[in-house]
C-alpha cells in the first residue's frame, strides 16, 4: 500500500453510552457549539479526511455530522473504546498520518494542526503532546502504522499496544486541555470553567 505524502486523517470517537456523565457526552455545550461540532471543526480545518464513530446515541448525533466529514456506526460499541477505533480506522483511505482523538477531550484551537506539522517534521513514526511532562492526547500515528492499529485489542489495551512499539515523538504544549477525559458532570464543569470563565 502506497501512502499519500499530503493525506492526513483524523478519527473522532464518539460511540460511548457517557453512563457516569448521565447524558450524551458529544452533546455538551462547548463555548457557543456542542462538543461533537466543535471537535469536527478543529480536525476539518487539519486533516483532508475526517471520520466520526458513533454508536450509542447515533440517532441523536448525525444530524450534527455535515460534509465533508464521514460518519460511520459501530454497531459494536458496547465491546470498548478499541471497536470504535478499528471503525474509524476501516473507513480511512491512505493516510500519510492519522491523528486519533476522543469527543471528550476537546481540542484546544489549532493543536490538531500543530500536531500534524510536528509530525511530519519530527520523522518520528508516533507524535504525542504533552503537558507538564505528562503524555496527553490525541496521538497523531504515521500512516505505515495503519495495518498494525488494525491489529489492536482490548485485552492489548488498544492503542498502547502500538505506542509501546516505537519511538514517540513528544510535543509540550500549555494546554492543560490535552490531559482531559470528561467522565463525570464534575470534570466536564470545572473544565468548562476554566476555558470559558463561566
Amino acid at each position: 500500500m502506497s501512502y499519500s505524502v499530503a493525506h492526513r486523517a483524523a478519527v473522532l470517537l464518539a460511540a460511548g453510552e457517557s453512563r457516569r456523565m448521565g447524558r450524551p457526552k458529544a452533546l455538551l455545550p462547548w463555548g457557543h457549539s456542542t462538543l461533537l461540532e466543535y471537535n469536527l471543526q478543529e480536525l476539518v480545518a487539519a486533516a483532508n479526511q475526517v471520520v466520526v464513530v458513533l454508536g450509542a446515541h447515533a440517532d441523536r448525533l448525525r444530524s450534527l455530522v455535515r460534509p465533508p466529514v464521514q460518519a460511520v456506526f459501530n454497531p459494536d460499541w458496547p465491546s470498548g473504546r478499541v471497536s470504535s477505533v478499528l471503525a474509524g480506522l476501516r473507513a480511512l483511505g491512505a493516510p500519510s498520518s492519522i491523528l486519533i482523538a476522543g469527543v471528550d477531550s476537546p481540542l484546544a484551537p489549532g493543536l490538531a494542526i500543530r500536531l500534524f506539522e510536528a509530525h511530519a517534521a519530527s520523522g518520528c513514526p508516533i507524535t504525542v503532546p504533552t503537558h507538564g511532562g505528562r503524555f496527553g492526547h490525541p496521538p497523531v500515528f504515521d500512516g505505515s502504522l495503519l495495518p498494525e492499529l488494525l491489529g489492536i485489542t482490548e485485552e492489548g489495551e488498544g492503542l498502547r499496544e502500538v505506542l509501546r512499539r516505537y519511538p514517540v515523538y513528544t510535543l509540550e504544549v500549555p494546554y492543560p486541555s490535552v490531559l482531559w477525559n470528561f467522565n463525570r458532570p464534575e470534570d466536564y464543569e470545572a473544565a468548562y470553567r476554566l476555558v470559558h470563565g463561566l
